[in-house]
Formats: structure tokens, C-alpha cells, sequence
């Protein structure tokens, strides 16, 4: 009788583990699915998700997940002064918007932002204590080393970003730039201007002639080209980025990559190093006053050994294990 008593306790109470166990189950699919389809709403309203603390931990954090979640980290509150993480979120903003509106949309991934004001307990959790910062988090498991966007080696631009998720998450995603005229305005007002100079001056066309107008022209284009912009054109890189000490870097760590402000300082000093030529060479070509030939010599001489010597140095410090320099380390 008491074997019975027993046999029945047993059965009544694995009974009762498997339909808690099921409910649980049943509760976990459930959450599940509704966590998915609440994404779904948002993500239709807007591409990149903004998430406080609580959301991050309900929709990122929470277990069991079948999506991936593409974090942006960032700062972008006016007291923060932090210049390059808008540059960043613009970049980011592309590659969501992007994914967003592709045939390869899917409820599988999603992009969200956690700015500090809005989430510090996220950053506190995360032990971040800089931004921006790209994360990637996994269906399963936690994030690993390489979940983490270096963006210090590879910058923030789209298409770096697209690659690296990629890389993670096998969403081959295609960058779509919004259109931008102001180049083609500038290119067209550029003509008009022109148009209406050589109208005016229908009647004395002789500047046309003018070796020292097409020399400036010359020289201002080979500027140009030396200079990276159409690297910047083809490229799209960021005007400044934030180097790893905190401050912000104006010259890029590889001679693989390059910033919008790196072309503008590498096109002065290289007029720089022009204007010292002129000068000597102005010097040594006419005759007249020797004290100021002299002057314009020597001042010409400091132009060109003190630029060359920096555009030596930002060398250096892109190509590494470069040997040599001059005035400059």
C-alpha cells in the first residue's frame, strides 16, 4: 500500500514538472515572438531604434533571442561636444536606412542607438566609457572581442560598417547615399560665373593668353588631385574621427585611409613648398635690389625646407617604419 502511496506521490509530482516546464516553455516562445513583433513595429516607423536602459535590457539583453542587434554607443547631447559622433550616427543612419529599405529586409536583425544620457546604467554594464562604439549582438551567446567595431583601424564610414557586419552576421548589405546636388549646384554656378566673366569681357579676350592665369589653374588642380579629393569623392570619409587617447585625430594611422580635414592640410602645405619655389626661383631669375633677392631666397628656402619637412613627418606616421625625415620626427 505505501509502495502505491509512493508510486502515486512520484508520478503526481513529475506530472506537475512537465506541465510547469511546458508553460514555461510555452511562455519563453511567446515572449519571444512578441519581442520579435514589437521590433517589427518599431523598425517600421523608424530604421535605427533609440533604447533607454530598460529597452536595451528587454529587447537586446533578454533571452531567448533568434535576431541580431546592431548597437550604436554614442554621446550626442550638446553638453557632450562630441563633433564625431554625429559624423558617425549620419554613416550609421545610411547603412540602417539602407538594410531598411532592401529586398534583403528580414526580422533577423535590427539597429538600434543607446545614447549615454538616455542609458548610462547601459554604458556602466557595458564598461564603455567612450563613444562612439559599434556593437554586435548575437542570437545566441554573448558578444565576443571581435563583436566590437574597431573603428580606430577601419574608421566609421557605411561601407565599413556594412563590411563588418557582414563579417558577423553573413547580411550582405548594399550602400544607398541619399543624393547630394551641392556638388553639381557648385559645378553649375562655377559655369555661370565663367560664362558671364567671358561674356563681359566679349571684347578683350587677351587674359586668355595670360601664362600666369593657366599656371595658377595648373597648379591649383595638381593641388587638388595630390591632395586625396577624389579619394574623399569615391570614398566618403569622415572630416575628423576620435582618436583612441580621447581627442580627436586630423591625420589617419595607415596609409590605406584618410580624413576630409588630412586632404585640406596636405594641400597647404604642399602650396606651401610651392610659394617657397616661386620665391626662390623669383629670386634667381630677375635682377634688381640683391638685399631683397636675398630675403626672398632665404624666406623661400624656410618655406620649403619647414612644409616639406611636415609633409615628411605625416608621411612617416602613415607609412610606418618609414626611415627617413628631415628637421621633423
Amino acid at each position: 500500500m505505501k509502495s502505491i502511496i509512493w508510486c502515486c506521490i512520484i508520478l503526481t509530482t513529475f506530472c506537475l514538472i512537465k506541465i510547469i516546464d511546458g508553460q514555461q516553455r510555452k511562455k519563453d516562445g511567446q515572449s519571444l515572438g512578441e519581442r520579435v513583433q514589437q521590433l517589427t513595429d518599431m523598425n517600421i516607423k523608424r530604421s535605427i531604434l533609440r533604447f533607454n536602459g530598460n529597452k536595451f535590457r528587454d529587447y537586446v539583453k533578454a533571452t531567448p533571442r533568434n535576431y541580431s542587434v546592431i548597437v550604436m554607443f554614442t554621446a550626442m547631447a550638446a553638453q557632450r561636444q562630441c563633433a564625431i559622433c554625429r559624423l558617425a550616427n549620419d554613416e550609421f543612419q545610411i547603412v540602417a536606412n539602407s538594410f531598411r529599405y532592401s529586398q534583403i529586409y528580414s526580422n533577423k536583425l535590427f539597429f538600434a542607438l543607446v545614447d549615454f544620457d538616455e542609458g548610462p546604467d547601459v554604458f556602466q554594464m557595458l564598461r564603455l566609457n567612450t563613444a562612439p562604439v559599434f556593437m554586435h549582438f548575437p542570437p545566441k551567446g554573448k558578444p565576443k572581442q571581435s563583436d566590437t567595431m574597431d573603428i580606430q583601424r577601419i574608421g566609421f564610414a557605411a561601407e565599413a560598417i556594412t563590411k563588418w557586419i557582414a563579417e558577423r552576421t553573413d547580411v550582405q548589405i548594399r550602400v544607398f547615399r541619399p543624393p547630394n546636388y551641392s556638388g553639381t549646384v557648385a559645378l553649375v554656378m562655377l559655369f555661370a560665373v565663367v560664362a558671364g566673366f567671358l561674356y563681359l569681357r566679349r571684347n578683350n579676350l587677351d587674359f586668355l593668353y595670360n601664362k600666369n592665369c593657366w599656371g595658377i589653374g595648373a597648379v591649383f588642380f595638381c593641388f587638388a588631385m595630390v591632395s586625396g579629393q577624389m579619394w574623399n569623392h569615391i570614398r566618403g570619409p569622415p572630416f575628423v574621427h576620435k582618436a583612441s587617447s580621447g581627442g580627436v585625430a586630423y591625420i589617419h594611422g595607415s596609409s590605406q585611409g584618410q580624413f576630409v580635414l588630412e586632404t585640406y592640410i596636405v594641400m597647404i602645405l604642399n602650396a606651401a613648398v610651392v610659394l617657397g619655389m616661386i620665391l626662390m626661383t623669383e629670386a634667381a631669375s630677375h635682377k634688381g635690389d640683391v638685399r631683397k633677392r636675398r630675403i626672398l631666397s632665404i624666406v623661400g628656402l624656410v618655406l620649403v625646407a619647414t612644409f616639406f619637412s611636415l609633409i615628411l613627418s605625416i608621411f612617416r606616421s602613415k607609412a610606418h617604419g618609414y626611415p627617413y625625415s628631415f628637421l621633423f620626427k
